[in-house]
């Protein structure tokens, strides 16, 4: 089976029985290697004992001092032998100051003299410990004097032991290698599995294939929305980042390189911490990112009740005011044309009645009355608005007054030379569009004579004040603290609630103010100032 096929249990046992081999092989082997030097050690202390006690022995000394040569070595051999036994020594030599060897465990080297140059420094009366290999094998051996009553050096004694093999120390050691073993490899299998196990109940019972399957799914889902998306964890690094949020705010590059970095390092001003840190929501913001002005909706994540990132969903504000402009600007154009179009069909119709009656001179007053009003007004908004987009849209709102009864004025004194720093036509085509329609709603069902509605813009001294005052039912004062906020409305119907809190967006993003002043059932004014 092949090791991609395995499941994320296997994998790490699997991996985990690798590594359990591969430690045992590095620790077994310095292990062995620590107890072969402790052995050698060992050895060395023994043999060094053993030497130390023959030099020492009488019966030793005396066999070393006489002068029947055939005599001591018999004696010495025989004594040596059962030392030897005693003490499961490989070989113990002694030789007397001639080099001639008196004890040896092969007979053929009895009464030879040793030609080794190991031996010298212990001829000269030096104790030392030595290792060599022999026919044997390695050995360790000691070299002692062997010094008389008088402190007169007599002779040396070798004592030599067998250094055990590695496979002689196995072999010692075979049963508590084996438990060792079979307990590290049982006790670790089971600690893999159960790892195994509680991973995957963290990933959801998922092997990682496929959450790897998922997470390219859900990444390129992410780059197919039309919306931008960016989130962060609760240390603000970047864990999502689509391509249209890099195509929005001008951040150039793969987005996938942003992923992992911190989000002030990326993006200075996305405004997601002060949403980790609160855990509130926020919907409907307009906000400048990188010098974009963009439409933001800001969610906290919570992963068991804890706030653990927050991830943001927005639009280019463009859009979003191209789209409200059509809701508020475009339908009131057609609307206008509409109203127009009746308007003037009423107008044909009473020229038409004049002329039939005989009345021509009362015809042609009427048109020329008819006439210079429209001049009147369209030369107004021409002079004193300089952009076509909100004239149009004024121009639109005082037809639509008279087909609903209601007289729209527009103050004499009003101008409109420019609009403040961030804004343009689209958001005064907001701001104009729905505090008249809202002027509208507040009067169509009041039971009044003479229903109006004024608007009055005011563009000096770095200043401009917009006011759009009607004489309608007028907000309760209960309602008035809330009237700005996002959903909130006094109306039942669908989609309301919206209107003044765009307005009240726009206006808190150039900082500028809003007033309302309303008195049920007289009516209500909303003044707005922007600084240039």
């Amino acid at each position: 089976m092949k090791t991609k096929q395995l499941t994320m249990n296997g994998k790490i046992v699997l991996l985990t029985f690798f590594i359990i081999a591969f430690s045992f092989l590095v620790a077994g082997t310095l292990l062995l290697s620590n107890l072969a030097q402790n052995n050698e050690e060992t050895l060395g202390q023994r043999a060094m004992l053993v030497a130390r006690t023959i030099s020492d022995l009488p019966d030793i000394h005396k066999q070393l001092e006489q002068d029947n040569l055939q005599l001591a070595q018999t004696n010495i051999n025989k004594m040596i032998y059962d030392i030897k036994i005693i003490n499961k020594a490989e070989y113990i030599v002694v030789m007397n100051m001639d080099r001639i060897k008196l004890s040896h465990p092969s007979p053929n080297q009895l009464g030879q003299k040793s030609n080794s140059t190991d031996i010298d420094a212990a001829f000269s009366e030096n104790y030392y410990i030595s290792k060599a290999i022999g026919e044997q094998g390695e050995m360790v051996r000691a070299f002692v004097p062997i010094l008389n009553d008088a402190r007169k050096q007599i002779g040396v004694v070798v004592v030599g032991f067998a250094l055990p093999t590695f496979l002689d120390i196995l072999k010692q050691n075979v049963n508590e290698i084996f438990v060792t073993v079979v307990l590290s490899i049982l006790f670790s299998i089971w600690g893999a599995h159960t790892l195994g196990r509680h991973i995957k109940h963290q990933m959801f019972g998922l092997e990682p294939q496929e959450i790897a399957k998922v997470y390219v799914e859900l990444n390129e889902t992410f780059n197919a929305m039309h919306e931008g998306i960016i989130a962060v964890d609760k240390d603000m690094i970047i864990t999502i980042f689509n391509k249209k949020a890099s195509n929005i705010l001008g951040v150039r590059g793969n987005p996938k390189k942003y992923i992992g970095k911190y989000i002030f390092d990326v993006l200075p001003d996305t405004r997601l911490p002060e949403i980790v840190e609160s855990g509130r929501t926020v919907y409907n913001q307009e906000i400048y990112v990188n010098s974009h002005s963009i439409l933001s909706n800001r969610i906290p994540i919570f992963v068991n009740g804890k706030t653990v990132g927050a991830v943001a969903v927005f639009k280019d504000l463009t859009e979003f005011k191209q789209l409200a402009e059509e809701l508020t600007g475009v339908k009131a154009f057609v609307q206008a044309l509409r109203i127009q179009t009746h308007e003037y069909k009423n107008k044909l119709h009473t020229i038409a009645g004049l002329l039939q009656l005989g009345h021509h001179q009362q015809a042609l007053d009427y048109l020329s009355q008819v006439k210079i009003q429209h001049d009147e007004v369209t030369k107004f908004l021409n002079e004193r608005i300089y952009n076509e987009n909100i004239s149009g849209l004024l121009l639109s709102k005082i037809s639509r007054g008279k087909e609903l009864g209601i007289d729209v004025k527009i103050d004499e004194e009003s101008q409109l030379t420019h609009f403040p720093a961030l804004l343009d036509h689209h958001d005064f085509v907001l701001l104009f569009g729905n505090l008249i329609e809202n002027a509208f709603d507040a009067l169509v069902g009041v039971e009044r004579e003479y229903k109006e509605i004024l608007i009055s813009i005011d563009d000096n001294d770095g200043m401009l004040a917009i006011m759009v005052s009607d004489n309608g039912v007028g907000i309760p004062q209960e309602h008035q603290e809330h009237i700005l906020e996002s959903g909130f409305s006094t109306k039942q119907n669908a989609n309301r609630g919206i209107g003044l809190f765009l307005i009240n967006e726009i206006v808190k993003k150039v900082n500028g103010t809003i007033e309302i002043s309303s008195e049920v059932n007289k009516g209500t004014t909303f003044i707005l100032t922007f600084e240039f």
